[in-house]
């Protein structure tokens, strides 16, 4: 009798598919990212409203688009990069899982933008959500138990933990340190909340 695993099984999503439309997902949301800039550009910077002003009830419903409007292209020059290759990474893990993972990160960093940043400021940009990747991206594979996604967490935590550990310091003037540390544990919370079971052991072919 021969075992050579189940015919009826779901097809994987190929790797190099996966990276196609990861990509695709986050140049579309990079781009986007530039078009609102021209648009706030034109506008006299008729978007920056969409900021966050803290504990002033209707700012609420700004918590999700001040993820998506920056102060300038400078701005959103410098959040472009991270915010490519991280969300390209944590978007190869599935797409349901990564956006569900962003919307959580999203939705916390600027609840807690709203709850704990300083009077009279008004804080946007994509920032929060880039740390919340970072803390997802290199706590995923240690949660997961997944070696690969441990030895890219570790690559990521090299090149970008300075830079990250910088952004959460109080000495950065015009800097929501307060929304960068409240993206960092969002992000942790999410590499637990969303974390994938570990797969199906491969069946290993016997004969009798």
């Amino acid at each position: 009798m021969a075992y050579e695993g189940s015919p009826g099984a779901t097809r994987k999503w190929p790797a190099g598919e996966r990276a196609v439309t990861a990509g695709k997902v986050m140049v579309g949301w990079v781009a986007l990212l530039w078009l609102l800039e021209v648009v706030d550009v034109a506008s006299g910077h008729a978007l920056d409203r969409f900021g966050i002003q803290p504990r002033q009830t209707s700012e609420l419903v700004d918590v999700v688009p001040a993820s998506f409007i920056h102060f300038g292209f400078g701005h959103v020059a410098a959040n472009s990069i991270p915010l490519l290759v991280l969300g390209f990474v944590a978007a190869l893990g599935g797409l349901r899982r990564f956006f569900a993972a962003c919307a959580l990160i999203v939705v916390a960093d600027g609840l807690g933008v709203w709850l704990v940043a300083p009077d009279h400021t008004n804080t946007a940009g994509a920032s929060g959500l880039i740390f919340g990747l970072f803390g997802f991206v290199v706590l995923s594979g240690f949660v997961e138990r997944r070696p690969l996604g441990i030895v890219v967490g570790l690559v990521i935590a090299a090149y970008w933990g300075t830079t990250i550990l910088a952004g959460l310091s109080p000495a950065n003037d015009g800097v929501s340190w307060q929304g960068h540390l409240i993206g960092l544990l969002a992000g942790v919370a999410a590499a637990f909340v969303f974390r994938r079971p570990a797969g199906p052991r491969r069946a290993i072919p016997a004969t009798r």
